[in-house]
């Protein structure tokens, strides 16, 4: 049985006239009538009486007809939905991100892609850069924003470079300033000082932490095992200081004291990466595009 002896046999029902089903479908009437023979010798029964100036249905042809109109109609609906994703009307992203990614950098892209393609779902996991590494091998995302180096080879993986961000220390304005109140601090500064620690897993911790042991000691926390909101939080609150990306800093409002950190400072960089041997969704390459012209 074929799609289009289906087609063919709907418009002869619906007619009940082989030449006029034929203009209705565009073929030759002698095609047409072809192929409902091979319709009929494949179910093993005829599907219309036919007479001369009367063309009507059996009971083979009135069990079949419902069956075959919603076969064309859900085939339809695919060919109309396949469209509608290929136009960017419909589907969604599965995107990763570290957590200080989403607060710092994915808002306002987000927002512009949200706004240009509102049928498509957004889908965001946050998660340290090993996790969502992880999530894009085994097929759960389309991108993900990770933080290089990885933590862990990834041959499978595509990564290009975004940005390189400045991190910086937040602190509360009750407190005293971190570094001796001068202008700028350096990461030897924070000896002593009390830290608000992220979770293990975070890559800013990592960073953090082993900035620190390259100075010669071991950092203080005053509190530890937060996501950025928590740690933003106990900052203000004047828990200790908080070593964050610049534009986290920046969106954070009210309530926190920004420094500097003194040449040569700590950066990090952020990558796009998606799996090499998959390319990835028509959705979701336009959000890549939009998040590499930002």
């Amino acid at each position: 049985m074929q799609f289009q002896q289906l087609q063919y046999f709907v418009a002869v029902a619906e007619t009940r006239h082989f030449t006029r089903a034929a203009d209705l479908v565009h073929v030759a009437q002698p095609s047409l009538s072809q192929q409902i023979k091979a319709l009929e010798r494949e179910l093993g029964a005829d599907l219309f009486l036919r007479a001369r100036g009367n063309i009507t249905l059996t009971d083979a042809g009135e069990a079949l007809l419902p069956l075959a109109r919603r076969i064309l109609a859900d085939a339809d609906t695919a060919r109309h939905e396949v469209q509608e994703l290929a136009q960017l009307r419909g589907g969604r992203v599965r995107l990763g991100a570290t957590p200080s990614v989403c607060t710092g950098l994915l808002p306002d892209v987000l927002r512009a892609f949200h706004d240009r393609y509102p049928g498509i779902r957004l889908l965001i996991e946050e998660g340290g850069s090993h996790d969502l590494v992880r999530e894009l091998a085994r097929g759960a995302l389309d991108l993900a924003l990770v933080v290089l180096p990885l933590p862990t080879p990834a041959p499978a993986l595509t990564t290009v470079e975004l940005l390189r961000e400045d991190l910086v220390v937040v602190s509360s304005p009750d407190a005293p300033r971190p570094g001796g109140g001068r202008r700028t601090v350096r990461v030897a500064d924070l000896e002593g000082e009390r830290l608000v620690m992220f979770r293990h897993g975070y890559d800013l911790r990592e960073l953090t932490v082993a900035a620190c042991r390259a100075e010669g000691f071991e950092p203080d926390f005053a509190v530890e095992g937060g996501e950025m909101d928590a740690v933003l939080g106990f900052v203000r609150a004047g828990l200790g200081v908080a070593v964050v990306p610049r534009m986290v800093a920046a969106r954070s409002g009210r309530g926190l004291r920004v420094t500097p950190l003194a040449r040569p400072g700590l950066h990090r960089t952020i990558a796009l990466a998606h799996r090499s041997d998959v390319a990835p969704p028509r959705a979701a390459r336009e959000l890549q595009r939009m998040l590499l012209e930002r």
